[in-house]
């Protein structure tokens, strides 16, 4: 069974900053792409930022410039660094993984494991 367990969400004022972190444990043989999504109320959700297994990153018009995701391979982390926070930022933001297990010698790889997700919220 795989866990994908996010934190440092919270309540910031604009203009402030927040670093997400989600861990990814259990029986992982090996992760490929993780990343962050994010949604509002009332809205659909959203890609915010994916980072590969090789580093290659890709951003939302919204977070560039201003989000920088970034991972730890040997802690099976991804990190998300959120500066310049807009009231537009607020959301749920939800950790995803695409990854491969390895039971009884078999492997089985998927890309939806998600986290429980986090709340940010943007507010003076």
């Amino acid at each position: 069974q795989v866990q994908l367990v996010e934190s440092g969400g919270g309540l910031v004022q604009p203009g402030g900053s927040l670093r997400l972190s989600c861990a990814a444990s259990g029986r992982i043989f090996s992760i490929n792409g993780m990343g962050w999504y994010r949604q509002a109320p009332g809205k659909e959700r959203e890609l915010v930022a994916v980072i590969s297994i090789g580093g290659s990153t890709n951003y939302a018009d919204s977070a560039k410039g201003r989000f920088t995701i970034s991972r730890d391979n040997a802690k099976n982390t991804v990190y998300m660094q959120m500066n310049s926070l807009k009231p537009e930022d607020s959301a749920v933001y939800y950790c995803n993984a695409a990854l491969c297990t390895a039971v009884s010698g078999a492997l089985a790889c998927r890309s939806d494991y998600w986290g429980q997700g986090t709340q940010v919220t943007v507010s003076s």
